[in-house]
């Protein structure tokens, strides 16, 4: 498994257990227009990805950020220091 579909499936996983299983979080999954997660939830999720990753993720890129995969590959850049 590559380090984006690690982050990838940590961040499904986690995703599921927000919206209690009502969707399929898949790598296109749009965070607010289809999970509806509201503003605590995203900095809630921000949150897990620090502390799994052992990373701090500027909320500076959550404009450039609307689906799971663009969310994962971001955090895979910022573990790669970039």
């Amino acid at each position: 498994m590559t380090e984006y579909q690690q982050i990838l499936s940590d961040l499904s996983n986690e995703l599921v257990s927000f919206t209690k299983g009502r969707f399929e979080v898949g790598e296109n999954t749009e965070l607010v227009g289809d999970l509806d997660l509201d503003s605590l939830q995203i900095m809630e999720l921000l949150l897990f990805l620090e502390d799994s990753f052992d990373i701090s993720i500027p909320v500076s890129i959550l404009p450039d950020v609307k689906t799971v995969g663009e969310l994962a590959l971001q955090v895979e850049k910022i573990m790669r220091g970039g």
